[in-house]
């Protein structure tokens, strides 16, 4: 509830802005709008009955009470489809006295509700008009129009029920010719004629191929075993026996072998007289090697990849004849198998056209059933032509006027209650969306927002309602200070140097440098206040020091052990002063001459200035400080990202004006535990 407050103190003008808007335009909604009258009345629905008697022939006859409705169908709905069609509204809006009023025919509709009532066949009509008469008027045009609709609706029905009929008979002849041709196409093509018989003729030729086929296996097997037993016997397979036989009827290897054994006993010879450097030792030498090398081709041709027997045509004739039987049972082999499996083909086809016999007299039996189907449908149609007296009142009934058009003497609108309830609605409504979404843009800051930064020191300080000039503490708020300093005291602070920030002005950033000072003059420490916001230069105005004071001036003593380098309010050449390493020589020269215990910097908001990140590659060691409901998420994020792109070290988080409860000794315990995780 306190932050809903806190949001709705943040955004109080808007939300005045907002409200004040509602109540004009309610305001002139009131104004503007015109008293409106109603009419009412009610139209009963009666019950029909109608009997129809038409013979299917040969599939007997049907007997309809008639039409009715499905219980899907409301026949009251239907009617007040009717009533609220555009058909029907425009032949009344064309005889309306105010029709230049109306630019579009869906808002002369809202002129009209149609309801049915539950239960019952009655239909309830509510016309408005901006007048009595008007109103009047309107639900008797309306009421006119209706029964004139329902006139031509009942004569075209007649009409598409005639022309139905007579097309239905057409398509109904044309289904059952359809059908008769179909079944004797059928007949043809599958030549149907005694199914025992031509199921009898189908085993006994599948028999004899089984038969023909089994003996092809046989045939096969023994020719394979054959096979085997000479590819075993010679030691080649039937690859390699053909590669082998091929190579020994090659006329052109056996003359370049026979070659090559009269050049090898030729060139034995004359190494036998001559040394190895002997021309015609070497010339005959070079002709073995071609001659083999040629051998070597041939018989890579014939071998195409596989090994074979180069020298079957030197043996004996036995062993090429028995490489003839190896070739020829292997041939026998293949082609039987080939045979077996043409028989198969076969069989499998006669047994696919046996299997599909019954599902071929099953269709026979459907097509003939179709025809009959098709024949009572035909004929059940020509005897519904000839008696068909359908009451076109079962459609479109004579909808009698129950009450006539009344209308209520006191106009319904403008409503005052229901615009002022509207109104607060929207208000309430309205203002919570825009301070939720004024809120979403750049929410205030919460304990989650901080957990993804780690700090050496957290600490709260509770609200300090008098932060003037005149810098005093209350007991609880020097306690936390006191429990800061000490907690800033252990920690490892290069060059004893603290920068002090926030996100934005207004989280008592200044105080916090004021009480933090205090805190550690009281431990014992010697401090130098430097005031670092030279855009406001808010320290020295409210430690004393204002025109008569500026950059160049020296420390000055505030009090024991606590000096203050004061600054004054400037607008330029801020950046280019800490840049240029001007503000670095004013410190350093301040702590040379003072031996300071700790160097405090109260320097400018990081969001609404670009010195503070300078500052921060100056002063890496950053204590900032935050207000629960001041602070910005956006901001601080921005900040801090800022701060880290200038190797800021965060020192430490102070949480300021906490809402604290009230104590019973000033001095009394306390946890300090943080208000958010680091």
């Amino acid at each position: 509830m306190k932050k809903l407050v806190t949001i709705t103190t943040r955004h109080w003008k808007f939300l005045i802005a907002f409200n004040v808007i509602v109540v004009l335009a309610t305001f002139v909604a009131f104004k503007r709008a015109k008293p409106v009258w109603t009419s009412t009345s009610q139209l009963i629905l009666p019950k029909t009955t109608s009997n129809l008697d038409a013979s299917l022939g040969t599939l007997g006859s049907i007997k309809n009470s008639g039409p009715g409705f499905s219980t899907e169908v409301n026949p009251l709905k239907i009617q007040t489809s009717i009533l609220t069609s555009d058909t029907l509204l425009e032949t009344v809006l064309s005889k309306d006295p105010e029709k230049e009023n109306f630019k579009s025919l869906a808002g002369y509709k809202k002129l009209f509700e149609v309801t049915p009532q539950e239960q019952s066949t009655i239909i309830a009509l509510t016309v408005s008009g901006s007048s009595q008469d008007i109103a009047t008027q309107r639900a008797q045009a309306l009421i006119n129009a209706y029964q004139l609709r329902l006139n031509e609706l009942r004569q075209s029905n007649s009409q598409a029920r005639l022309k139905f009929s007579q097309k239905e008979l057409e398509h109904a002849k044309a289904r059952l010719t359809k059908a008769q041709i179909n079944i004797a196409a059928f007949q043809q093509s599958t030549g149907l004629v005694s199914s025992e018989e031509q199921t009898r003729g189908i085993v006994t030729t599948i028999n004899s191929l089984s038969a023909a086929q089994t003996q092809a296996m046989a045939v096969s097997e023994a020719s394979a075993k054959r096979a085997e037993t000479l590819s075993q016997r010679l030691r080649l397979n039937p690859g390699e026996a053909i590669g082998s036989l091929k190579l020994t009827e090659n006329k052109e290897y056996n003359f370049v072998r026979s070659k090559l054994s009269e050049v090898e006993s030729l060139l034995s010879q004359k190494q036998a007289i001559f040394t190895e450097s002997h021309p015609e030792v070497i010339t005959l030498q070079q002709q073995r090697d071609k001659l083999q090398a040629q051998v070597q081709e041939y018989i890579a041709q014939a071998a195409q990849g596989v090994e074979i027997d180069p020298k079957l045509g030197n043996e004996a004739q036995g062993r090429a004849a028995l490489v003839q039987q190896l070739i020829l049972a292997e041939s026998e082999a293949n082609a039987q198998r080939q045979q077996a499996q043409l028989l198969g083909s076969q069989i499998t086809k006669l047994q696919a056209t046996f299997n599909a016999l019954p599902a071929k007299q099953a269709k026979l039996s459907e097509l003939q059933r179709q025809v009959d189907i098709a024949e009572g449908v035909y004929k059940g149609l020509v005897a519904q032509v000839q008696q068909n007296n359908i009451d076109a009142f079962d459609a479109y009934p004579n909808v009698q006027i129950l009450d006539q058009p009344k209308v209520n003497p006191n106009p319904v609108s403008p409503k005052v209650l229901l615009m002022v309830v509207n109104a607060v609605l929207a208000s309430l409504i309205g203002s919570l969306a825009l301070a939720l979404f004024l809120e979403s843009r750049n929410p205030l800051l919460s304990a989650k927002d901080l957990q993804d930064q780690t700090f050496g020191v957290i600490e709260r300080i509770p609200r300090i309602k008098n932060s003037g000039i005149k810098f005093e503490l209350a007991n609880e708020n020097e306690v936390e200070f006191q429990r800061l300093a000490s907690a800033i005291s252990l920690q490892p602070i290069e060059n004893r140097r603290m920068l002090v920030s926030s996100a934005i002005t207004g989280e008592g950033k200044t105080t916090v440098v004021m009480g933090l000072a205090y805190a550690l003059v009281d431990l014992g420490f010697k401090v130098l206040l430097v005031d670092g916001d030279f855009r406001k230069a808010d320290l020295s105005r409210r430690l004393g020091y204002t025109q008569e004071s500026n950059f160049d001036t020296l420390c000055v003593a505030v009090q024991p052990n606590l000096d203050l380098l004061p600054t004054l309010p400037q607008q330029r050449k801020i950046v280019e002063m800490i840049g240029r390493g001007a503000f670095e020589q004013k410190l350093a020269a301040c702590e040379a001459a003072g031996n300071y215990d700790y160097v405090i910097v109260d320097s400018a908001p990081v969001t609404l200035t670009s010195e503070t990140s300078l500052m921060a590659s100056i002063i890496q060691n950053l204590l900032f400080v935050v207000r629960p409901d001041t602070s910005y998420k956006n901001s601080v994020n921005e900040s801090f990202a800022q701060l880290t792109q200038h190797n800021a070290r965060y020192l430490g988080l102070v949480i300021n004006g906490v809402e604290t409860k009230p104590r019973s000794y000033p001095y009394g315990s306390k946890s300090n535990a943080p208000l958010v995780n680091s």
